[in-house]
């Protein structure tokens, strides 16, 4: 059985200067009371590994406007102003990943690969200061893995093994930082005794923690 422990018990785990994947596309699927939390408490320098920043008022995009974070790495912040203010006046170190390439770099971290090779991005600013490699007459990038201290994900159902369960397009990167952070942990709209293994889409060997939404 997990340990299932509160928001603020959660978020105390979390020190000033760690990393932290959040999962979520846009506010779909993202642990929006675990980041509250991470707000209400003030954690400071953080690092931010994300698909997106929101918006200025929901979820990750809170952790934008209070500045919380140093160096964020995302895919998208154009439904953000806020971050695209900080990224320009030198306050938030800002490394804009394309999305399927972050996902694999999440991965390549979560399934012990050394790396991944991708062919997006060859020709632009993201091949700078990276190796290169000409496979069969075609060049790709080396991108390497991607991992994290923490990962704040969300669940629509999470037995009290930790097994996780999703309802639609919830999952998003719900699923692959699971995998790759050294603790993670998951924000449950609902609480069960035991998900049917059908069902299960994250096994509880990879969550360390569960909280429970308490507002649904």
């Amino acid at each position: 059985m997990k340990k299932i422990i509160s928001a603020q018990d959660a978020i105390n785990l979390i020190d000033d200067g760690s990393s932290v994947m959040v999962g979520g596309f846009l506010s779909c699927g993202a642990p929006d009371k675990l980041i509250d939390e991470l707000v209400r408490q003030n954690v400071k320098n953080l690092t931010m590994i994300s698909n997106d920043t929101t918006y200025p008022d929901a979820d990750k995009g809170k952790l934008i406007v209070n500045k919380q974070i140093k160096k964020l790495i995302t895919s998208h912040i154009g439904t953000n102003p806020e971050t695209g203010l900080q990224m320009n006046s030198g306050e938030l170190d800002v490394e804009l990943v394309p999305m399927g390439t972050l996902i694999e770099k999440i991965r390549a971290k979560g399934t012990g690969l050394g790396g991944v090779l991708t062919p997006t991005g060859v020709g632009t600013v993201l091949e700078e200061n990276k190796k290169t490699m000409d496979i069969d007459g075609k060049k790709f990038i080396f991108e390497k893995p991607l991992g994290a201290d923490f990962a704040l994900i969300y669940g629509t159902k999470v037995d009290k093994f930790g097994n996780v369960a999703y309802y639609g397009t919830t999952r998003n990167l719900n699923t692959v930082m699971a995998t790759a952070a050294d603790t993670v942990i998951v924000q449950a709209d609902e609480l069960v005794d035991c998900l049917d293994p059908d069902d299960v889409v994250i096994p509880g060997l990879f969550i360390d923690y569960i909280v429970v939404r308490e507002d649904n």
